[in-house]
């Protein structure tokens, strides 16, 4: 197991279960897989919901936002993996659980969230976890953090109109973007990029919260 093998505590044999479960729908990253399995997902959803924590749907977590649906999470992350996860910037810290699947992985997470309340419930939840290797900033997603990049690997967790352009001016050459784009109709997008050329692949069809631009709460 990683060194996060403790996260679980009692839920891990939930979590456990949760990774098959994932497994079996086509995750096949050992990595992703144990991050799934060690991590208690009941501590980010609202405790009147933890007893769902570990279906593998969305849930509510106030603020107009959702916990992402497992399944989701695992691929997203399982699709920006490379030889060299060092860094890694997600857009949208949300509840922070898929900011604590990406600290088992990655050696540093750079996480930009709108919603501030958000952010401190994140920022507590990891630190109880024992998941230093964090960096948080409030500020609007469609900026990025452009002065830790460029990014090998870029995560955003809600979805846009279109793919912000300082989200591709951060991704370091040979790096990949995964990101919801769309309205109604959002795609996943795996965004692959060499020199100045990006290079895009549709993944699945997917359902996201807006990524909001602008003014900050």
């Amino acid at each position: 197991m990683s060194r996060s093998s403790s996260l679980g505590g009692k839920s891990q044999r939930s979590g456990l279960i949760l990774a098959k479960q994932l497994q079996a729908s086509g995750i096949t990253s050992t990595k992703v897989l144990e991050a799934i399995a060690n991590c208690p997902r009941h501590l980010f959803v609202p405790e009147i919901l933890a007893h769902k924590a570990y279906d593998n749907t969305a849930l509510p977590i106030g603020q107009g936002q959702t916990i992402s649906q497992p399944y989701i999470v695992a691929r997203m992350t399982e699709l920006i993996l490379s030889d060299n996860n060092d860094q890694v910037l997600e857009v949208g810290t949300g509840s922070g659980y898929q900011t604590a699947i990406l600290a088992q992985i990655f050696a540093k997470v750079f996480s930009v969230e709108r919603i501030k309340s958000l952010q401190w419930q994140a920022k507590r939840r990891l630190r109880n976890l024992d998941l230093h290797n964090v960096s948080m900033k409030h500020g609007d997603g469609w900026k990025g953090w452009a002065n830790k990049g460029p990014y090998k690997a870029i995560i955003v967790t809600a979805a846009p109109d279109d793919v912000p352009p300082q989200l591709l001016e951060q991704l370091d050459d040979g790096g990949k973007m995964i990101i919801p784009v769309g309205q109604d109709h959002q795609i996943l997008r795996l965004i692959t990029r060499n020199n100045n050329n990006f290079q895009q692949q549709m993944i699945e069809a997917v359902r996201f919260v807006p990524l909001v631009p602008g003014e900050l709460l």
